[in-house]
């Protein structure tokens, strides 16, 4: 009889399952377009076979891919177990685009297909083919739940189907056989041993060194400050209803890196820097247009800050979640910048991912739900406004199976009263935005697209002293 099998999910991980709500679904995702022709069967459609062979040839990487949650009867908390019912073919699905489909069309697609919640019964993933978009490409729309992984850990899943030069699949992967759950007294026997050894570890970490007292201090400052922005309301803005709706819309633009980072080169600061301040000029001039003033606007930005080490491939989150506050009042793009890299620079002198970062461990000892709780309470109390994550990637082509990667876009999910998530990644030479807002707060959303690109051009121009705002890409 082989042995039962789980892993039980850190405090972080569990809280992105308690922000689930019946209209703020906890799913990050990313909209991938390829190159069709690689792929394209006899019939001229996609060859879907080869697609979910690749696909399954990756869950020998992830295994995560075919586990789905438990719970520990009683006290509540989730856990990783394998799922003996999983169906590869219920996971991964296929689309067509209704003809002529250009990109506005898959935009509102994604959007419709994003706001579809994951059935958390099964592994909390899923993911869409879409062919039919023009110029011979195809999308992939992959969706999986915040409490399988932060941004960098999902795009290390991502990496896992593609490589660095067309390749082939041969063969089919082993056969998998799931591994038995515990039963629910192993479950809560191990948990309730694990909360009774809590004390004498945190006794432990509390040694009277000079050392340990530095990091008690440190940890203290930094809870300090994350609460002087956590528990004191931003300012009321349109990306802030009193709750969000249903539906999405999901729109995306690229930038350049080369010229992002010809801007930091003249003005000082970086990349994140050049990313934030364009996003403020681009907020400030969307509430301006929507008769919201940004004079002496409170308006702050949610940044997820990776605390995992370079070398760290483990899944799930190792994020602290930080606030700082954007000049998305300052006209002038270059004291905008400067404003920016000011506040970053304070914000990476502070304590406050630390901080952060130290209750998040405190919680998974003792466990989570006061952790999720909190957290829950802190967001509705609307700490900020929007929240923008950057996550760098791979400055070279990329291909899945034979297909090249032409574009990544990526999506952040919304907290209950927020109606706008910036997510920015960047991939071979190109920036790329992905903005996910609801669609009954935020209706002309693309203008606000619109805007990166004219606010970028602006810096930029400054920056060279060209005098010209035409971007681009």
């Amino acid at each position: 009889m082989p042995e039962s099998y789980y892993e039980r999910l850190s405090a972080l991980d569990a809280s992105f399952l308690g922000f689930e709500e019946r209209n703020a679904r906890w799913h990050e995702a990313a909209v991938m377009v390829f190159d069709a022709k690689p792929l394209r069967n006899g019939g001229g459609g996609l060859d879907f076979e080869r697609i979910l062979n690749n696909y399954e040839w990756s869950f020998e990487t992830v295994p995560r891919y075919r586990q789905r949650i438990a719970k520990i009867p009683f006290l509540d908390h989730p856990v990783w177990v394998d799922d003996p019912s999983f169906n590869v073919r219920y996971h991964i699905r296929q689309i067509a685009l209704p003809q002529p489909a250009d990109e506005r069309i898959l935009k509102r697609v994604c959007g419709y297909l994003l706001e579809i919640p994951l059935d958390m019964e099964k592994p909390p993933w899923e993911v869409w083919i879409v062919d039919g978009l023009e110029n011979d490409q195809f999308a992939i729309v992959t969706k999986i739940h915040h409490c399988m992984a932060d941004g960098i850990s999902g795009l290390g899943i991502i990496q896992t189907l593609l490589g660095v030069q067309p390749f082939s699949r041969k063969g089919t992967p082993p056969t998998w056989t799931a591994r038995p759950a515990p039963g629910g007294l192993e479950l809560v026997r191990a948990e309730v041993n694990r909360r009774l050894r809590a004390p004498l570890e945190l006794l432990a970490a509390l040694k009277t060194t000079d050392e340990a007292l530095d990091n008690a201090r440190d940890v203290l400052e930094g809870l300090i400050e994350a609460s002087k922005l956590g528990w004191r309301p931003a300012s009321n803005t349109p990306f802030n209803p009193k709750s969000i709706g249903p539906h999405r819309r999901f729109d995306w633009t690229a930038l350049s890196l080369a010229r992002i980072k010809e801007a930091k080169a003249r003005l000082g600061g970086t990349i994140n820097d050049v990313v934030l301040a364009t996003a403020a000029g681009a907020l400030g001039h969307f509430l301006r247009e929507h008769r919201t003033s940004t004079t002496d606007i409170d308006f702050r930005t949610l940044i997820p800050v990776s605390v995992r080490s370079k070398k760290e491939k483990k899944l799930g989150n190792q994020v602290a979640m930080v606030m700082a506050k954007l000049p998305v009042g300052e006209h002038d793009p270059v004291a905008r910048l400067q404003q920016v890299i000011e506040t970053t620079q304070r914000l990476k002198a502070s304590k406050q991912a630390l901080g952060v970062a130290w209750l998040e461990g405190l919680a998974d000892k003792i466990g989570g739900r006061l952790f999720t709780e909190l957290s829950r309470s802190a967001t509705r109390s609307r700490p900020f406004n929007v929240a923008v994550t950057n996550v760098p990637g791979p400055q070279f082509p990329l291909y899945f199976l034979e297909s090249k990667m032409n574009a990544i876009y990526p999506m952040m999910p919304l907290f209950p009263n927020q109606a706008l998530a910036i997510a920015v990644l960047s991939y071979d030479g190109r920036v790329f935005w992905g903005f996910n807002s609801d669609w009954d707060a935020l209706p002309d959303v693309h203008s606000l697209v619109e805007a990166i690109g004219e606010q970028f051009a602006k810096l930029h121009a400054a920056a060279t002293g060209t005098g010209s705002t035409h971007l681009t890409i």
